[in-house]
């Protein structure tokens, strides 16, 4: 067991002590910020060494620093993957990991309902590197038609974004397994400490650590963990697109990681909270929450998750017009994109993840007009429901 890794602690310890080793005289009890972009030889010989692979020294910090290395083993830690990598963002990390699975000439099946900034790196960005996409919903069905000699990685995000569609990640890997395919799945919306996919068996988890990991709404950063040959190959792939995160936010991001635990555990039962309050109030049509016995994958939530999160969306009587008058009210609710920090926000899905998005696309993400999308941050509950209560009054 290296000692930077705490395997045998809870999620919270490890969160704070993860990927770090503090004790010995005059250790910093918090992380130095190594805030420098190229690093020192001390012989040629190092530098030799170093070139051949035969060295751990660090050269330059897009290619690593000892600031980011505590940020990556805390996440591999809590991920109980083999190796961690942080980015400049999320799409970053998405994009970096997919390029270093798929070339020109591949094709790639991937869940229809996704963060609308991964869906338009599908539809668009893919295709003009010769990588085609085949999209299937969250159940997963016709992925055995759909797979091809060419066909290299299954793509999932689970609980989806907007909605909070769940995929059977048992399910995912069984037929990525199955297929010889190269499983992916964007864990943002459940974090580390409500869902495990390495564990199931996935080869790559995703997140986009400006949310739930970095959880203050400070930085934009992304993160990767699995086992390590599938990392490395990542990081060969981030360091060749230039996608590399600072040490200033890597320091954020390993503050911010250290109380995970106990703001996803109080995002969760506030959530519950505001589910429940939304889904008996008239001018509400549906709640799409997990945590919800009427929420179509509540069962499999129940079964794959700790917890149920603190994101949630609601579908307004009255459409966009109503859903607009709602989001101009609120006190204590920010209208701002973005999730998972301590201020509670909610924000329009059709004005920002799915804008430009067709009537036909809308549908099968499952996005109506009306949608609002809420991440529930730290606030008192109670404040927040008299919040939500005068806004949709």
């Amino acid at each position: 067991m290296a000692k930077n890794q705490v395997p045998r602690c809870a999620d919270a310890t490890r969160a704070v002590h993860g990927g770090e080793w503090k004790h010995g005289l005059n250790a910093p009890v918090t992380t130095p910020i190594v805030r420098t972009s190229n690093f020192n030889f001390a012989s040629t010989a190092e530098l030799k060494r170093f070139a051949e692979g035969k060295s751990k020294a660090y050269l330059y910090t897009r290619y690593g620093n000892p600031t980011l290395a505590v940020a990556e083993a805390k996440i591999a830690d809590l991920e109980n993957g083999e190796a961690g990598l942080v980015t400049a963002s999320g799409m970053a990390a998405i994009s970096s990991a997919l390029l270093a699975v798929l070339k020109s000439g591949d094709e790639v099946i991937a869940t229809r309902q996704l963060y609308g900034g991964s869906y338009r790196l599908f539809r668009d960005t893919l295709p003009r590197l010769g990588i085609r996409t085949h999209f299937v919903d969250a159940d997963l069905a016709g992925v055995d038609a759909l797979v091809s000699a060419k066909t290299r990685a299954l793509y999932v995000e689970s609980p989806t974004n907007p909605i909070l569609r769940l995929v059977d990640l048992k399910k995912a890997v069984a037929l990525a397994r199955k297929h010889k395919l190269v499983s992916l799945i964007d864990s943002t919306f459940g974090s580390p400490v409500l869902q495990k996919p390495l564990d199931v068996g996935f080869d790559l988890v995703l997140h986009s650590a400006t949310k739930y990991l970095g959880g203050h709404s400070d930085i934009v950063a992304g993160a990767v963990a699995g086992s390590r040959r599938w990392v490395e190959k990542v990081r060969e792939t981030m360091i060749h697109l230039g996608g590399s995160m600072d040490p200033d936010p890597g320091y954020l991001l390993i503050r911010g990681l250290k109380t995970l635990e106990v703001r996803v555990r109080r995002q969760c039962e506030t959530a519950m909270a505001v589910a429940r309050f939304l889904e008996h109030h008239p001018k509400v049509a549906r709640v799409h929450y997990p945590g919800l016995a009427s929420h179509p994958d509540h069962r499999l939530a129940r079964k794959q998750m700790r917890g149920f999160g603190g994101m949630l969306a609601f579908d307004m009587k009255g459409g966009l017009a109503a859903a607009r008058r709602f989001c101009d009210r609120t006190r204590i609710f920010l209208l701002a994109a973005s999730l998972g920090g301590v201020e509670s926000l909610v924000v329009l899905p059709m004005y920002t993840s799915h804008f430009r998005m067709g009537t036909v696309e809308l549908a099968a993400a499952g996005v109506q007009p009306g949608a609002v999308r809420v991440s529930v941050g730290l606030e008192d509950p109670a404040d927040l429901l008299a919040d939500l209560r005068q806004a949709l009054a």
